[in-house]
């Protein structure tokens, strides 16, 4: 064994140390490992930078940004209503629907974007059927790490697998030819969570529950009582409001009056175009203040209102009117020390461009209606305007705010405005990447940058939406994986596997390569486990004198089966606390599904991609 190889085996036995003691976060463990091989002289500076240029890395990240836009269009909310809709009242058909969604969801947005998307309608699916979150939430981790396998999209150990495979001319792993092993996998995994879980699962509630905000928009209209005062007013021909749009729409002549919402004669959809005969207002405020105000603007107060539509078949609630593709609400509260203590506002107040309206003020939960008072610290404001307006003006850290309206928005809004874009941009890197007609980097990049131009998301919002200690940890972790390349250690590791395995043949040595990647993917992150033992399977088909790609599968599989720990993977981290779990709570069902993905992965690999 040389020096080489010695220090790369030992930082990397190392690294391994301190990503299962977690005190250190994995991104920093991962560059301090490329940075001891760069001090020991195993590999050069352009090396150990290079990782972070590499295609992979920048296809990672580009998928991650493309993940966020279609969560933030609406993809996930329409889903979980859907689920809901289709599911009905059998918690077993529930549990199914819940499974195959997020499978198809990590095949197509990834397995880290699957779960943010998917975790909020688990959550929605607990609350109203008042099911043990603990009973859904492993089900769903184990969904979206099946899930993964099923597109070349799922995971960033199926990128890395099929470019290194390709580098190394074992060939080329397919876009879809992943559901080959895949497909069975996900299938086994239901059946053992359907049939096992209510044995293997714990029956826990949990703390860390997220916030449900289904009913956000009625929780706001009855903490600020906005039913209260509420009048409908229909826009007669004769009304000099006809052509205007419906922002601008301005009451302030009318002591205390405040325009809530315009909608269409129908009383339910939000208005998206200029007042026209028969549209409708929804006005707040004192009845002798409306009537003055109908009477000079021509507008018909509707008779058989009772407060905007709330149950009289009349319309829809307000609150549905007043949360839309279009347009939100958000509750925020003056800090001590804002620069907007001591400033003027009031109901029926916009900013200067006109996008955004305050529709109550609240002092120690009483509503300030009539003049316009000085805030103080602690006043709370209800704004209403576009998502877009909300965004903007709230990242001001003059208010505090108390519901993220980006966070509301992806819950409640069901398909919004920019989604037929998102997925149209969606099906265009299906097709660029199955049919491989870009490299896969350059697709993901082109892909990500049509969905801020199309503004399916703004730029902020992808910078926010992305794992950056995913990007860097794979990007830090590449130089090692090099190292066990270029000094040796993954040939002289392959001769050991082979040397205590190659007399059971080429099944037996598939089988101790998926094994031994299973082991370190349950204390190590998938990407780090496929990354240092990629290597190690081309180097053992070389020694044994078989082909590289069945190897090379078997990493990829047994680098995603982390199902016993909780910590190797953002996946089952990210249910963690939802789930109310414990450490241990993994290990019992996560070893049936281990054992049926080895299964799996021994009889199906070689049929695919023979030795």
């Amino acid at each position: 064994m040389t020096a080489d190889i010695a220090i790369t085996l030992g930082v990397i036995l190392a690294a391994m140390a301190l990503f299962v003691w977690n005190r250190i976060p994995a991104a920093v463990v991962a560059v301090l490992a490329s940075l001891a091989l760069f001090v020991t002289g195993v590999i050069s500076a352009p090396e150990m930078l290079g990782g972070f240029g590499d295609p992979v890395v920048i296809f990672i990240a580009a998928l991650l940004g493309i993940a966020v836009a279609l969560e933030n269009a609406g993809v996930g909310a329409w889903a979980s209503q859907l689920l809901m809709r289709r599911a009905g009242s059998s918690d077993t058909t529930r549990l199914i629907a819940i499974m195959v969604v997020a499978a198809v969801f990590s095949g197509l947005i990834g397995m880290n974007g699957a779960v943010a998307a998917m975790l909020p309608v688990v959550v929605i699916v607990a609350v109203r059927t008042r099911t043990a979150p603990s009973l859904l939430m492993i089900p769903l981790a184990f969904a979206c790490l099946t899930g993964a396998k099923l597109t070349l999209l799922g995971t960033p150990v199926n990128v890395i697998a099929a470019t290194q495979a390709e580098e190394a001319g074992a060939g080329e792993i397919g876009f879809f030819e992943w559901s080959l092993v895949g497909l069975p996998q996900l299938v086994g995994t239901i059946a053992i969570v359907v049939l096992l879980g209510r044995r293997l699962l714990p029956e826990r509630q949990s703390q860390a529950i997220p916030a449900d905000f289904s009913a956000h928009a009625q929780t706001l209209v009855e903490e600020f009582r906005l039913r209260e005062g509420l009048h409908r007013l229909r826009v007669r021909d004769s009304s000099p409001l006809l052509g205007s749009a419906p922002g601008a729409v301005g009451l302030a002549p009318y002591r205390g009056l405040v325009t809530i919402a315009a909608v269409e004669p129908d009383g339910t959809t939000p208005l998206r175009r200029e007042l026209r005969e028969g549209d409708l207002l929804l006005v707040r405020g004192d009845a002798e203040e409306v009537g003055r105000a109908a009477l000079d603007l021509h507008l018909a107060i509707r008779a058989d209102d009772d407060g905007g539509g709330d149950g009289d078949g009349h319309g829809a609630p307000v609150a549905d009117v007043l949360l839309s593709r279009d347009s939100g609400l958000a509750e925020v509260v003056v800090p001590p020390r804002s620069a907007l203590v001591g400033k003027p506002a009031f109901p029926g107040m916009v900013t200067d461009d006109g996008s955004l309206l305050v529709l109550a003020v609240q002092r120690g939960g009483t509503d300030l209606r009539a003049e316009p008072v000085e805030l103080q610290a602690g006043d709370h404001l209800l704004l209403r305007g576009t998502w877009q307006a909300l965004d903007s003006y709230l990242a001001d850290p003059q208010v505090l705010v108390v519901d993220s309206p980006e966070v509301v928005k992806r819950q409640t809004v069901a398909l919004g405005r920019g989604a037929p874009a998102a997925l149209a941009i969606l099906g265009l890197l299906i097709v660029l990447l199955a049919f491989d007609l870009v490299p896969a980097a350059v697709a993901a990049v082109v892909c990500a940058t049509l969905m801020v131009v199309a503004r399916v998301v703004s730029l902020p919002q992808l910078y926010r939406g992305i794992d950056w200690n995913t990007v860097v940890l794979i990007g830090a972790m590449i130089p090692p994986a090099i190292a066990m390349g270029t000094t040796g250690a993954a040939t002289l590791i392959g001769d050991l596997v082979v040397g205590a395995l190659g007399a059971g043949g080429p099944y037996a040595v598939l089988t101790g390569v998926f094994l031994a990647s299973a082991l370190v993917s349950q204390f190590i992150s998938n990407t780090s486990t496929a990354l240092v033992m990629m290597p190690i399977g081309l180097a053992t088909a070389a020694e044994l004198g078989v082909a590289g790609l069945p190897m090379v599968m078997a990493v990829a599989m047994g680098a995603s089966a982390s199902f016993m720990t909780p910590f190797a993977n953002g996946v089952s981290l990210m249910v963690y606390g939802p789930g109310g779990y414990r450490f241990g709570d993994f290990w019992r069902i996560g070893t049936v599904v281990l054992v049926w993905k080895l299964a799996v992965t021994v009889v199906v690999v070689p049929l695919v991609w023979p030795f």
